[in-house]
């Protein structure tokens, strides 16, 4: 194959693990999950792990910390990479497969990420500088600044110019990124079918006891202002053990919820697709895995 790195993307319960893994299984590749979700322990049902799905085929980035650890973007490219690098070292096929769009670009775009610890110095070094005077500090620093929020307050001020100083430091010293030559394939149903999939899925984790994993967790010491950061599932399910939502009003909303999720999802999949990211995009309706390995023979 002339790609290095095979990428499978799609919404919530479009089945990108199922077809992932069949892939793999072809492939003689390695999955890695692209999950803001699945990298913690004990989250299972809440996030669609289908754990019994892999058999036998590696997977990476999965059950790798537990609830409550401050995982980021940062973290995660860089285990991303390394076990990209770890795969081919096996002289297998990486597969990253998921639906978590910031990740996703994250490795296909390369970001030049560093953690950038509060900065003391520089905290004094700016206490007496007005508003104005910190707005000018962060632009000489990011003339392209986007996110023109960060100029109105000014912890988030404070908090942009010390990134952005961090970040000119480290960037000389941060590891090149693997030479990447992705192939994207993009997992898609028409909306009211993938509606339909997401609303059979949340019935079935129900009936499998997703109530009493996000239970366990709590009762494991998880609090419950965690679990709902979470979000979805775990935002309801936990307002719900709380007496906030009863059972049906907690279902409800918790599909809304999912559907709108997922509607996201796609957005960020469309502006990937306008910042250069070709997508082959797959017809979950028809044979997805047969056009899958059309493309990838089609690539060469």
């Amino acid at each position: 194959m002339s790609c290095n790195l095979l990428v499978l993307l799609g919404a919530t319960a479009s089945g990108k693990t199922r077809l992932g893994v069949d892939l793999a299984r072809l492939l003689q590749g390695e999955i890695i999950s692209a999950d803001s979700r699945q990298v913690y322990r004990g989250m299972d049902l809440g996030t669609g792990k289908d754990l019994a799905e892999y058999g036998e085929v590696p997977h990476h980035l999965i059950d790798i910390v537990d609830p409550g650890y401050e995982f980021n973007v940062f973290e995660f490219q860089q285990r991303a990479f390394a076990a990209i690098e770890e795969i081919r070292g096996r002289e297998k096929l990486p597969l990253l497969v998921g639906g978590t769009g910031l990740y996703l670009d994250a490795v296909l775009r390369g970001y030049r990420l560093v953690a950038v610890p509060e900065n003391p110095q520089l905290r004094t070094e700016l206490a007496d500088f007005d508003m104005p005077q910190l707005a000018d500090r962060l632009l000489q620093l990011r003339p392209e600044l986007h996110n023109h929020t960060d100029l109105t307050d000014r912890a988030r001020l404070l908090r942009a110019i010390e990134i952005a100083s961090g970040e000119a430091e480290a960037a000389s010293e941060l590891p090149p990124a693997p030479a990447i030559q992705p192939l994207v394939l993009g997992l898609q149903w028409p909306r009211e079918i993938l509606r339909q999939r997401i609303t059979l899925r949340l019935k079935e984790r129900i009936e499998q006891g997703m109530i009493d994993e996000v239970a366990a967790l709590h009762a494991g010491g998880v609090p419950w202002a965690t679990l709902e950061f979470y979000g979805l599932e775990y935002r309801f399910i936990a307002q719900h053990l709380q007496g906030i939502l009863n059972r049906n009003d907690m279902t409800q909303k918790l599909g809304s919820a999912i559907h709108q999720f997922a509607k996201r999802q796609e957005t960020w999949f469309r502006r990937m697709e306008k910042q250069g990211t070709r997508i082959h995009w797959l017809d979950g309706t028809r044979d997805a895995l047969g056009e899958a390995m059309q493309v990838i023979a089609r690539a060469g």
